[in-house]
């Protein structure tokens, strides 16, 4: 193809989107349109899993950090959503009780957290932080060069914040597997998500103590809240229990 040769590889995922640009507008459209809008989880945004083996050392506190999975939009309460099935995870393996609050908001980009909630999520420290980041630039279009200067940002000011934390981040969604989306949209969605995800992985890579989810393996049934797009009460148990083992049997947690 004349001139491919000219076009930065990053950005073709982008690129391959201009030809059904019209149908991609139109599906998006549509999709605002009919999905239902959940809810945030209800307040508290914080809470407490008391280990039974626990030692009585000082609890572990974990922050999760990111879009409206970090808010648990498709559970009713926190407990039930990302923050509660982390803790409950990693205190049951490591024997400890553990404090976890949640920062973030639906619709949330790397550049919001920089924004929004980099200050609040870097006003203490933390044991461990799990950050849940890159969906909403994919459906964005957001550059990969945008999200991983965004990306640097937040990581080095959690690092900075707690210097002796593990932090986490999930890959981005399977969104190939999503069969609310209809193609092409959901086809080029995925190319760019891709994309970004291969960036989210070249920057966690320059960072001691961050390490990253692989992809998550095929969603199993019940995964999808009513909104078949963000995870139900039972996703964000599975969700948690394969990140927090993946990175056990990888030997990145011990």
């Amino acid at each position: 193809m004349p001139g491919l040769r000219q076009i930065d590889p990053h950005l073709l995922s982008r690129v391959a989107m201009v030809p059904v640009a019209p149908v991609l507008f139109a599906q998006g459209k549509r999709l605002r349109r009919t999905t239902p809008l959940l809810p945030d989880a209800a307040l508290p945004w914080s809470g407490r899993f008391d280990s039974r083996t626990s030692t009585g050392q000082p609890a572990l506190r974990l922050l999760v950090l990111g879009d409206s999975t970090a808010a648990g939009v498709g559970a009713q309460t926190q407990n039930e959503a990302l923050p509660g099935n982390l803790a409950r995870e990693l205190g049951t393996r490591w024997g400890m009780d553990v404090a976890w609050i949640a920062m973030g908001a639906n619709g949330a980009t790397a550049h919001d957290l920089v924004e929004r909630f980099l200050g609040p999520a870097t006003a203490e420290p933390y044991d461990f932080v799990f950050l849940t980041i890159g969906a909403n630039d994919a459906l964005g279009i957001r550059s990969r060069r945008a999200f991983g200067r965004d990306l640097r940002v937040i990581l080095s000011a959690l690092r900075t914040a707690s210097p002796d934390a593990t932090i986490m981040m999930s890959s981005l969604p399977a969104f190939f597997r999503f069969v609310l989306l209809p193609n092409p949209l959901r086809f080029n969605l995925y190319l760019h998500s891709q994309n970004l995800e291969r960036e989210a992985r070249h920057v966690v890579a320059d960072y001691p103590g961050v390490i990253m989810s692989p992809p998550p393996p095929p969603y199993t049934e019940g995964f999808f809240a009513t909104d078949l797009f963000h995870p139900s009460a039972s996703g964000y148990r599975d969700w948690a229990e394969f990140a927090v083992n993946d990175a056990f049997e990888r030997g990145q947690l011990t």
